[in-house]
């Protein structure tokens, strides 16, 4: 791409994060979160007032959303001061270690996911299909390893060349979000070069990953009904902040005639 942002030469491919971008599924990783942390909140400092209720919107985005989950029970943790062991990847839920409450969150969101469910935004489906009609493939990328199932679920398998989630991530050894490892491992599958790729994001370290990664166009989500991330997902790298997903379309690739 020559130079960044909407009015350069569109990329040849497309790099989606999932949760919060194709899923509206960041609303129950956030409940999952606060589920568990509140949980243990209660159990490592008690007492009224000791310490604040987990922020399911402020502290969800700022430490938590697009990291690995061990990486965001340990931001959150550390940022209330309080330093559990890190434990063991097999760790039961609870809370005495970091994979511990890792764990109680996965189980968390397992059962989110039972009652409630996850469905695509409804300009998903349509974004990608007029992307698939002007030629650019699109992978999916998430930390997390229900990502498969989840987008399966939701009808859009078939629009994605690619989709790269928790899964390959442990098999591989890719590092999480702040890292760019997982849109990169993407973009060398859809065969396109990052600074020939563009990266979709609505988690402020995500954004970050993609500016981290050299892609030539990284772009912010922001769903907020006022808007209240646009500046944030700037300072963070974003060249193109939009509404949705059919807003990017329209900027970058233009209307259809």
């Amino acid at each position: 791409m020559d130079g960044r942002g909407p009015g350069s030469r569109p990329p040849v491919g497309l790099v989606f994060d999932t949760d919060g971008v194709l899923l509206d599924s960041a609303v129950v990783h956030a409940a999952a979160w606060k589920a568990a942390f509140d949980a243990c909140l209660d159990r490592l400092a008690p007492g009224s007032g000791a310490q604040p209720p987990f922020d399911a919107d402020a502290e969800y985005r700022r430490l938590v959303d697009g990291r690995p989950r061990y990486d965001g029970a340990a931001a959150f943790l550390t940022s209330r001061g309080l330093h559990l062991p890190p434990g063991e990847a097999h760790d039961a839920p609870g809370c005495g270690t970091v994979w511990a409450v890792s764990a109680l969150k996965e189980r968390e969101f397992v059962d989110l996911l039972r009652t409630e469910g996850v469905t695509a935004f409804a300009d998903a489906r349509p974004a990608l299909a007029a992307l698939r009609t002007r030629g650019v493939p699109c992978a999916a990328v998430s930390a997390s390893r229900h990502a498969r199932a989840l987008i399966r679920a939701a009808g859009l398998t078939d629009l994605l060349a690619t989709i790269v989630d928790g899964e390959d991530a442990a098999r591989l050894g890719l590092a999480g979000k702040p890292d760019p490892a997982l849109f990169l491992r993407a973009a060398a599958l859809l065969g396109s070069r990052p600074r020939e790729t563009a990266v979709v994001e609505d988690a402020l370290a995500g954004v970050l990953a993609a500016r981290r990664g050299g892609f030539g166009l990284v772009v912010g989500v922001d769903r907020t009904p006022l808007r209240r991330t646009a500046d944030l997902l700037r300072e963070q790298g974003a060249d193109l902040v939009v509404p949705d997903l059919m807003a990017l379309v329209r900027s970058v690739w233009g209307e259809r005639g």
